[in-house]
């Protein structure tokens, strides 16, 4: 299981370059928000909440984090970041949108990457 919460945080982290680049892309271009870049943010939640289900089934079966409290805090921002941009953008289209989404990512891809340097197990 910690293989696995391993390697869906790698990829979790190149989605989240992906998704930011895509969306600076779009961006600078003067573009909004579409459709397939909502399926995209979707996908990007559900990978974390996955990620996450993975990360409480092994505090269950007491596989613990080097760092614990900090991994899971981490965990936890990871995981309202998305909705709380959706929230404060009220769903919204607009290319303004978009850059607050692309920024978004970026402060996941930190995060993602501070969660993984303090989730070695201990």
């Amino acid at each position: 299981m910690a293989l696995l919460h391993s390697r869906l945080a790698n990829t979790v982290v190149m989605y989240m370059i992906l998704m930011s680049l895509w969306g600076f892309w779009r961006f600078f271009r003067k573009q909004g928000m579409d459709s397939s870049y909502w399926g995209a943010v979707v996908i990007a939640e559900v990978l974390i909440l996955i990620q996450g289900a993975i990360g409480v089934f092994m505090r269950i079966n007491g596989i613990l984090p080097a760092r614990g409290w900090f991994h899971i805090l981490y965990g936890i921002v990871a995981a309202i970041a998305l909705p709380g941009v959706y929230l404060y953008t009220k769903g919204s289209e607009e290319r303004r949108d978009m850059l607050f989404y692309a920024a978004i990512f970026l402060f996941l891809i930190g995060i993602s990457l501070r969660a993984m340097s303090t989730g070695g197990l201990g």
